[in-house]
């Protein structure tokens, strides 16, 4: 089997392929010809079959995550630039979430779950410009991150606390050194003065026992 030169261009016809075929079956979903005595039933027809198809669409897309993040870091970088492209030159409910669930998955430097909670919230703000099923995901998606979110919030906090308390608990026995150490200075100095004190006292008395005069030399 010949070795793939070029992986990155694969992703991305794969991406453009499969996001292709879902519009085109999307299209077509939407372009049924009716007659007007027709239009009641055709139209009961065509919303189940509309939704079936942007199920397709997204069931695609969420296939191309998959591969996406098992992907290397070369073709991930091409599905990521492609993802991101059709976001920003073709803005809609559709290539925003899809970039929202690009950023969201772990695993590549463009991950941010900040910037993928932050597109999420802002579609779900305008249910309406979505289909059921890329509401369900963006809300199911939603969900993970803000667990996630609030996951990492909590264990920086523990962690926050901890340390805190370990700062707090060597601070307290700074403290209690340098109190120990004050009294020890502190009873040095005592014993140093009553030590003193007592040298003086036996000077004295050695002093006073020199000078002290004999019987013999008290006499007239």
């Amino acid at each position: 089997m010949p070795l793939d030169r070029h992986p990155h261009r694969h992703a991305s016809v794969r991406y453009h392929g499969a996001l292709g075929a879902a519009a085109l079956a999307a299209l077509f979903a939407g372009c049924t010809i009716t007659s007007p005595e027709r239009d009641r039933a055709a139209e009961a027809v065509t919303q189940p079959d509309r939704n079936q198809m942007q199920a397709q669409s997204l069931a695609f897309y969420l296939e191309l995550l998959h591969r996406f993040a098992k992907a290397g870091t070369a073709e991930q970088a091409e599905i990521f630039a492609n993802i991101r492209r059709d976001y920003e030159l073709t803005p809609s409910a559709s290539s925003e979430l899809r970039y929202a669930l690009a950023v969201a998955t772990p695993g590549h430097p463009s991950t941010d779950i900040v910037l993928a909670q932050q597109l999420l919230r802002q579609l779900l703000s305008a249910p309406e410009a979505m289909a059921p099923v890329e509401h369900a995901a963006a809300f199911l998606e939603l969900q993970k991150i803000d667990r996630q979110l609030t996951l990492a919030a909590e264990n920086n906090r523990l962690q926050t606390d901890s340390e805190r308390a370990e700062r707090d608990r060597l601070a307290a026995l700074n403290r209690r050194l340098a109190a120990e150490t004050e009294e020890n200075a502190r009873l040095r100095k005592a014993l140093d003065d009553a030590q003193a004190k007592l040298n003086a006292i036996a000077n004295i008395e050695r002093e006073t026992t020199v000078r002290k005069p004999t019987p013999a030399e008290g006499r007239p």
